[in-house]
C-alpha cells in the first residue's frame, strides 16, 4: 500500500493493525515494527531494559518519517517564499 508524499510503504494490512489492537494514532508506516514490540512488551512484563532492538527499530522507523516530513515542510515553505503568504499570527489592530 502506498501513501502519498512518503517514501516508505505500509507493510502492515488493516487487519494485521486490528488484530494486534493497534491505537488509530500509531497505524502508520512504522507499524509492522510496533506489533512485535508490544508483543515482546507483553512478554516480557515490559521491562525498561528488554525488547531494545525491536524498540529502537521502531523508533529509528519513526524518527526518520518525522524527519521526511520537515524536509517536505521545508520545501513546500521555500515555493511559497516568493508567493504572498497568510501569516500564523495575525496582526493586533493597536499594533
Amino acid at each position: 500500500m502506498e501513501v502519498p508524499g512518503s517514501s516508505k510503504k505500509m507493510i502492515a494490512t488493516q487487519a494485521e493493525m486490528v488484530e494486534a489492537k493497534v491505537p488509530l494514532s500509531y497505524r502508520d508506516q512504522c507499524a509492522h515494527l510496533l506489533i512485535p514490540l508490544n508483543k515482546c512488551r507483553q512478554s516480557e512484563f515490559y521491562l525498561p531494559w528488554k525488547c531494545e532492538d525491536e524498540r529502537h527499530s521502531y523508533e529509528k522507523c519513526e524518527y526518520e518519517l518525522v524527519m521526511e516530513r520537515m524536509l517536505q515542510m521545508q520545501k513546500i515553505r521555500q515555493q511559497q517564499k516568493g508567493q504572498q503568504s497568510i501569516p500564523l499570527f495575525p496582526k493586533t489592530a493597536n499594533a
